[in-house]
């Protein structure tokens, strides 16, 4: 990576809650280099032993429940209250470009320029779960740099972004009222994960909708095997819902902590990110090796010619992997 910057130089920008350092650190953890890997890992093991408090939130909903409006009004209300906001947007890598659009901060213009808040779009380079492969790293960083609040905005609702929970104290799910049968439109794997609804847009017309799709929910809710939801109907208009939704937030948390639930579970976050590292640079020490580069190559050959199988071929790789 170009600028590449030393180990100290990063740290103690990021400790100091250097925006442009915390930045900087982020590229260099999202980069694929061998160099840069190496770097990341160095810092990430002394940010590590940094004693921080913060609250891990996750945000998901289907294309248009109005994830970025919420996150906006928000940040901009835990800001008013004088903490300090990160905001992780992850947005979807084209399978075919590779690229991503990156337009959370101009979705969230007045928060980006909120000296309280950090805005950090990244793409989720593919990665299943909703979130980007660092993005535990990335949440680290902010909270090292004096971040309280880290608000995680998942790529939109679907059966793998129920792994955010593996990542963030507190789940919240946004639904729209009125987009079809309500419970038939959220993956069952999100319900066994979420920790609070919203039905959003609940304004002008659209209130009575709200207050229907929050009575089907809750009356749905009485007999699913999970029935302890927060559901809330909600109007980033009125920001009276916005005040609920931190007080909700809020006595969720502290019943976690009071309970120990809050400690368990980030212990348990360590256990799945260890996991999800050691799946990552198995892959990675895999395909770096030039003589497994090779098997590859001989291997694909193969199959073009429909000489092997797959599993023949992926287990002779496995048997003869260095």
């Amino acid at each position: 990576m170009k600028n590449r910057h030393s180990k100290i130089d990063y740290i103690e920008g990021i400790l100091k809650g250097d925006r442009q350092a915390l930045s900087r650190s982020i590229t260099l953890i999202e980069s694929t280099l061998s160099e840069d890997i190496k770097l990341s890992e160095e810092i990430i093991n002394e940010i590590a032993t940094k004693v921080v408090k913060s609250i891990r939130i996750g945000i998901t909903g289907s294309p248009g429940a109005g994830k970025s409006t919420l996150i906006e009004v928000f940040g901009n209300y835990l800001t008013g209250l004088g903490k300090k906001v990160a905001v992780l947007a992850i947005d979807p890598t084209s399978s075919v470009t590779k690229g991503s659009i990156l337009g959370d901060k101009t979705r969230m213009q007045n928060l980006a320029n909120n000296p309280l808040a950090y805005i950090r779009p990244s793409p989720s380079s593919e990665y299943l779960g909703g979130t980007n492969f660092v993005t535990r790293e990335i949440v680290m960083l902010c909270e090292a740099a004096g971040y309280e609040i880290i608000l995680i905005e998942t790529v939109g609702v679907g059966q793998s972004e129920s792994l955010v929970r593996s990542m963030v104290d507190y789940f919240l799910l946004l639904n729209l009222a009125g987009s079809g049968d309500e419970l038939q439109g959220i993956k069952k794997g999100i319900l066994e994960h979420a920790d609070g609804i919203l039905i959003t847009k609940a304004d002008g017309e659209n209130i009575e909708a709200a207050k229907k799709a929050k009575n089907e929910l809750e009356t749905a809710f009485h007999y699913y095997e999970k029935n302890d939801f927060q559901i809330d109907i909600f109007s980033s208009e009125n920001p009276k819902d916005v005040e609920k939704l931190w007080v909700n937030i809020s006595k969720f948390i502290e019943n976690e902590i009071v309970s120990g639930v809050f400690q368990n579970r980030r212990n348990e976050q360590q256990v799945d990110w260890m996991h999800e590292v050691l799946k990552r640079k198995i892959v990675q020490n895999f395909y770096e090796n030039p003589e497994n580069d090779l098997a590859i190559n001989e291997l694909e050959r193969l199959l073009l010619n429909n000489s092997i199988t797959v599993y023949k071929a992926v287990n002779q790789l496995i048997r003869t992997s260095k």
